[in-house]
Order: C-alpha cells, then structure tokens, then sequence
C-alpha cells in the first residue's frame, strides 16, 4: 500500500513501479469509498497521462494494479495499491473525506505500507519540521508493526538532496529511500524492499 499526504508523488511511484517491473499495460481496479469496483486497462503512459496531475486529491478512491515481481528464479505476485492523500485537518470536501476514511481503514491490514513523502519540499522546509504531523502518525503507526519504509520522492527537483538529509534525520529508525518516480530513480531499492516485506 502506497501512503502520504496529496501530490507527493504516490501514484506515479505505482506506475513508475509498474513499468519498472516490465508492465506495458495495467489493469486497474478503482474501488471507491463505497465499495463499488471498476476495472480498466491503460498503457502505462495513458495512465500517467489520466490518472496523474498537479491538483492535490486527484486519487479519490483505492486504485490497485496486480504486477509479477521477479524473485530468484521465479516470480512473485504483489498488489500495489495507491491511495488519497492524507491531511492534517478535516478536508471541506465530503468525497475527499469518505477517501481519506478508506485509505486508513486499508492501511491496517496492509503487509507493505510504502510511505511516500516529497524530498524537495522538505528541502525548501526553512527551519520548520521537513514532514508535517500526518507523515509523523503515518510513521508511528505503519513503522510498528513492520513491513515499512520511507520514499523520498521528487530526487530530480531543487533542494530534494538537503530535504532527503533532513528526512533521513526525522525518520532515523526507518529506511528512507532516494527516488524519482519521474525520472526512474531509485525503483530497483523499492522493489527491493517490497519483495523483503512480501
């Protein structure tokens, strides 16, 4: 399950992850806050094209994507599932609210819980904390019971290389992990990690 707070990357990390993993297609489930389920297949760069965007809470619902993860000889099947960005405050938005109630009820029984937080702004963060209280919870809780780390987003930007420092410093019991979803970075150490938590 990938987590964090709104426009810090989470579902392009998914998709970026995807095509990683040797996907050229997906097929992805949508399942809102309701239950309700829809499947639909993209190329991966028409999901890009679709799903991702500069507007904080463009995700409203839980998207998930099956992919074989190759593991020793053989492969291993994993759900990445990509979810609404979380808040320090209750969002005016009724839908936004009935998502972000659905991404916490999904991260209890989680086994991988990838907690995605944007690099750069944590190097633009002055001498303020570099991750805001929703990233601290997100840490205590997931970080307690395994089968958690820390992506630190955004690498390719401005100011990522001192915001991953003070990342590092915050989340020191935690692996945090230099990555650009954009740029294809730091894909191989997720995937990684997923395959040691599976």
């Amino acid at each position: 399950m990938v987590v964090g707070r709104p426009n810090v990357g989470k579902t392009l990390l998914v998709l970026s992850l995807a095509e990683y993993l040797k996907a050229r297609t997906v097929d992805i489930t949508f399942c809102d806050p309701y239950g309700r389920r829809q499947l639909k297949t993209y190329a991966i760069g028409a999901a890009v094209r679709d799903l991702v965007g500069p507007h904080p809470h463009q995700t409203r619902c839980l998207q998930s994507i099956v992919v074989g993860v190759p593991a020793g000889k053989g492969r291993r099947v994993a759900e990445l599932v990509d979810t609404t960005g979380l808040v320090d405050y209750i969002h005016e938005d009724s839908q936004v609210r009935k998502a972000m109630a659905q991404t916490l009820e999904a991260i209890r029984p989680a086994d991988v819980i990838v907690h995605v937080v944007d690099a750069a702004e944590a190097g633009r963060g002055g001498s303020g904390p570099p991750a805001g209280a929703i990233d601290r919870q997100i840490a205590d809780f997931a970080g307690s019971r395994g089968g958690y780390f820390i992506v630190a987003n955004k690498m390719d930007l401005p100011d990522a290389a001192r915001g991953l420092a003070r990342l590092q410093r915050m989340f020191s019991g935690y692996a945090v992990l230099p990555v650009s979803a954009a740029a294809k970075i730091g894909l191989r150490e997720v995937k990684r990690h997923v395959l040691r938590n599976l």
